[in-house]
């Protein structure tokens, strides 16, 4: 009975989160990516490349060929493209349902004193540390075109930044001991010791002129328009999940666990 409330609110949350977040990027993001997309074509190769061994650069120009051949499916622009954005953010959502009310559960477990809607919202609160904002700091969204370092670097550098503010919230929710904020500050800096991968050179070099002016523009426009967005995805996550929470998971959950669970105490 719990594993399938558990399922059913999820998706229930998942779908409510997953159509407000298809609107906001079609009037946040969608735009200032449509229009970083015009300037792509503009971009000049740099000189490096450019005189690279002959060899390499005819295995470029065959790779290119082949890949044109072999052209693989991809969602025409319009409604296609935005009923497969639905579909990802409900997948999205639907896996941060179930994690939000995971930590719910232990949370309660450990009997918090937090009824099911503030808790969650403390829940969202801290899953937007985790995967937005403690990480953007250090890697900034990109648009369409800009240049950065290399793509592996990148994403174990973004593991490293959301597992140290993940542990960051778990230590100081968790522990009792005055020591945990030290252990907490100390997590949040372990990423930025260790430093984001950058590259030297200027991520929007091979633009030149109004078409590099625009897109610095534009870039800056998008790093607003991507806090937004994920400040809506986790608010909504909040408020959804902790109305679904209290309506059907908990019920299910205390009468699994036979009363393990405490109810929630009024703060």
């Amino acid at each position: 009975m719990i594993f399938q409330r558990l399922i059913w609110a999820s998706l229930a949350v998942a779908f409510a989160v997953g159509l407000v977040q298809t609107g906001v990027q079609q009037l946040q993001a969608v735009p200032i990516i449509l229009a970083a997309e015009v300037f792509e074509d503009q971009k000049i190769e740099a000189p490096a490349a450019a005189e690279a061994a002959p060899d390499a650069a005819a295995a470029a120009h065959e790779g290119h060929a082949m890949a044109e051949e072999d052209d693989e499916w991809a969602p025409e622009d319009g409604l296609e493209r935005t009923g497969w954005t639905f579909v990802a953010n409900v997948l999205h959502a639907f896996s941060m349902a179930l994690l939000v009310f995971a930590v719910m559960g232990v949370a309660q477990w450990r009997g918090t004193a937090l009824r099911a809607l503030p808790l969650a919202l403390v829940t969202a609160a801290a899953g937007w540390l985790v995967f937005h904002f403690w990480p953007s700091i250090g890697l900034h969204a990109e648009i369409p075109g800009m240049d950065a370092a290399r793509l592996g670097s990148r994403q174990a550098w973004w593991i490293l930044a959301a597992l140290s503010a993940a542990g960051a919230c778990a230590v100081a929710a968790g522990m009792r001991s005055h020591l945990r904020w030290l252990l907490a500050a100390a997590l949040l800096a372990l990423p930025y010791v260790v430093g984001a991968p950058h590259i030297t050179a200027d991520p929007l070099g091979g633009f030149q002129g109004e078409a590099q002016a625009a897109l610095r523009d534009l870039g800056q426009q998008f790093v607003w328009a991507t806090t937004w967005l994920s400040l809506c995805f986790w608010a909504c996550m909040g408020v959804a999940g902790g109305l679904a929470y209290q309506r059907w998971v908990q019920p299910a959950l205390r009468a699994s666990v036979g009363g393990a669970v405490p109810a929630a105490r009024a703060v």
